[in-house]
């Protein structure tokens, strides 16, 4: 867990601890809820990496196990097999993690293409699994210039498509470059208390519905496929 003294913009009077009790039900999971980090840019001094970082401390202050998947070596979505090293080690990730937070830039006005490279290559199912259906995320963005929201925006059309379930509060910090100290450690102001109320509101979010996530996500149409299926082998095996 990360320490007060490890997070100095931070008020401790007023950060309080998530109340697990008010969240879950008696046989939801016990452990750390797994949250998957993701940032969109390889560049050694990264803002969406740095932001990302500021937001993993304070998920592991909320009591989470956070992993950041560090891109760099990702091959191009379709350049390589699933079996390739990175690809593997996204994959394992997303299938462990309850929620996840994505980080991108904003280049051109989108999301940057290594942000959507990683999304690329989660697929929807992996067999009977689906890595991503009913898990939870936040989506945040850093500018160079002026507050846009337009990489969140996309990232939330990405999140639906996935089957994710993005909580309501984002994060877009404008002027990254001048956000961020010598040491690489954001600066006290609003737009650092955003990011603190987004990895908040993540964890409640995650820690109501992981647990029950396959009964949010049952559908009548695949219930319903299911059941034709079934009725279809069976019918094979009685001719």
């Amino acid at each position: 867990m990360t320490a007060l003294q490890d997070l100095p913009n931070i008020d401790p009077d007023m950060l309080n601890p998530i109340d697990v009790g008010t969240l879950i039900a008696p046989d939801s999971p016990k452990h750390p809820p797994r949250i998957l980090m993701l940032y969109g840019s390889l560049r050694e001094r990264s803002f969406s990496r740095l932001v990302t970082e500021e937001a993993a401390r304070l998920l592991r202050w909320f009591g989470c196990d956070v992993r950041i998947f560090n891109p760099v070596g990702l091959p191009l979505p379709d350049s390589e097999e699933a079996s390739h090293p990175k690809v593997a080690e996204l994959r394992e990730l997303a299938e462990w993690s309850e929620g996840m937070v994505w980080c991108s830039p904003e280049r051109h006005g989108s999301m940057t293409g290594i942000m959507k490279a990683q999304i690329d290559w989660i697929p929807l199912s992996v067999g009977a699994v689906r890595p991503t259906q009913g898990k939870t995320l936040a989506v945040m963005q850093v500018c160079g210039g002026s507050q846009s929201f337009n990489s969140v925006n996309q990232l939330r059309v990405l999140g639906r498509w996935m089957r994710m379930l993005t909580i309501p509060n984002q994060s877009s910090v404008p002027k990254a470059h001048m956000e961020f100290d010598d040491n690489n450690r954001m600066k006290p102001s609003p737009l650092y208390d955003r990011i603190v109320d987004v990895m908040e509101e993540l964890v409640k979010f995650t820690l109501l519905i992981r647990g029950r996530s396959a009964f949010l996500t049952d559908r009548y149409s695949e219930r319903k496929e299911s059941a034709a299926a079934l009725s279809e082998r069976v019918n094979q095996r009685a001719i």
